[in-house]
């Protein structure tokens, strides 16, 4: 069960050497040449599809006068090398249980998600591919459900693969509550359980790579999301991991232009959902120049025009989520950004301040503290621009104009904001020292949204 549907290295399979050799013998097992020479200039790696002559390298045995090349693309996940091949279960497969009614979430689909949930499962039954277009806050999730209930009742493979881990650990529990009979997986770099055997695997997709024709049904989530849209291997590992019969959904909010042309040239159905789930529109970013912007913070001093905001905010009650452009922002503001808010009250003695980044061993335990209401400010970089939901929050982006943030990342940061029923609102500001394209297209792309929403 381990190996089937995956494409391992030989320490990764968890056999003895007899067992493993047995196997071999009996074809059960199947090597694969793990890295390919296309010709006398170009290799492939068939585990990440890197082609780059930058990204191999070479072990040169001086005592019988040999080369290794391997991969550094993919190193991080374990070593391939040229003279070690990929292996392949080639047994017999799973046969997956049929679940008649597995979804046990209570809640009600909008008209809006129901339309998109029955075009869900539709390329369920087709075996289709369809991206579903929603605005941020639209309730993509739930859309899905009745998709994915449908492909448990086929007897289908599941997997929802999202480029960030901070993610996974937010759709796992959703999934548990909504699929409370079915045994779920969240794979990422620190999930504890890596065996990668459930029916329904949530996964970050770079633990793809170890996949191969596994799944019935691929959900991609977050489509536009970096890396995936920025890194080829990415896309290559989740096709890959896809049965060639199958059905691919793929979920964004802000599609980029490869996405759009293709929705343009009708090569991908789809669907659009203009409305968030509790009918409110998206907040428009308001707009507040600071300067000398840059050198007050090269000096760990805040905006004056931050502060000033700061003061002033009428819903003090709501939590605080600020976005900065560098991890080495993010530490230092910490103890300006209590100061503050002691100075203007806008902490208690129980209440704390915290910084998140993607280095942070601790991030996730923070981002609880924050759900929960322990943390009261939150400084991140833009690990938190998207997938993640907090109930009632204002949403800050100090420096908007840095060039970390392109119009699809303001967009999400904006959609952090007004996403709960009972706070459906919530105030959004982009502190800059000049506006920027990403910023003026940013808060072009909500109010169109907007607009197609009916507000």
């Amino acid at each position: 069960m381990y190996c089937s549907g995956k494409l391992l290295l030989r320490n990764e399979i968890p056999l003895q050497e007899s067992q493993f050799q047995t196997y071999l013998s009996q074809n059960l097992i199947l090597p694969v040449p793990s890295i390919v020479i296309k010709n006398m200039f170009i290799r492939i790696c068939q585990r990440c599809g890197n082609q780059r002559k930058s990204l191999f390298a070479k072990t040169v045995y001086y005592d019988n006068y040999t080369v290794d090349y391997y991969c550094r693309k993919c190193i991080e996940m374990g070593k391939v090398t040229e003279s070690k091949p990929l292996y392949r279960w080639n047994g017999k497969q799973p046969i997956w249980k049929k679940h008649k009614a597995a979804c046990t979430w209570e809640g009600k689909l909008t008209s809006a998600q129901t339309v998109a949930a029955n075009e869900v499962v539709q390329a369920v039954q087709n075996q289709k591919q369809l991206l579903i277009w929603a605005v941020c806050g639209a309730g993509k999730t739930e859309m899905l459900f009745h998709g994915i209930e449908e492909a448990l009742r086929l007897g289908k493979r599941i997997c929802i693969a999202t480029p960030r881990a901070d993610v996974v650990r937010e759709l796992v529990p959703r999934m548990q509550t909504a699929f409370s009979s079915i045994d779920i997986q969240g794979l990422y770099g620190e999930s504890k359980d890596k065996t990668g055997t459930s029916q329904i695997i949530i996964s970050t997709t770079h633990q793809l790579i170890r996949f191969d024709q596994a799944f019935d049904v691929m959900i991609i989530d977050e489509l536009d999301a970096f890396p995936f849209h920025a890194d080829p291997s990415l896309p290559y590992v989740a096709k890959r991991a896809t049965k060639l019969k199958s059905t691919t959904i793929y979920l964004t909010a802000t599609p980029r232009r490869k996405q759009q042309f293709e929705l343009t040239a009708k090569r991908l159905p789809h669907i659009f959902v203009a409305k968030r789930f509790h009918g409110y529109p998206l907040p428009v970013p308001s707009l507040k120049m600071c300067f000398p912007l840059r050198k007050d913070l090269s000096k760990n001093n805040l905006p004056r025009a931050f502060s000033q905001w700061l003061q002033k905010r009428e819903r003090k009650g709501r939590q605080l989520l600020i976005f900065l452009p560098t991890i080495e922002l993010t530490e230092r503001l910490v103890p300006k950004i209590t100061g503050l808010c002691k100075c203007y009250r806008m902490i208690s003695s129980h209440e704390q301040i915290a910084a998140v980044h993607a280095s942070d061993q601790d991030r996730a335990s923070k981002v609880n503290h924050f759900r929960n209401g322990k943390v009261k400010v939150l400084l991140t970089t833009t690990i938190l621009e998207r997938g993640v939901t907090f109930p009632s929050v204002d949403v800050v982006v100090i420096d908007a104009g840095h060039h970390v943030f392109d119009k699809a990342a303001l967009v999400q940061i904006a959609g952090r904001a007004g996403r709960s029923a009972s706070d459906p609102t919530g105030e959004v500001v982009f502190f800059h020292d000049g506006k920027t394209k990403a910023m003026n297209a940013a808060i072009q792309l909500i109010k169109t949204m907007n607009k197609r929403g009916g507000f």
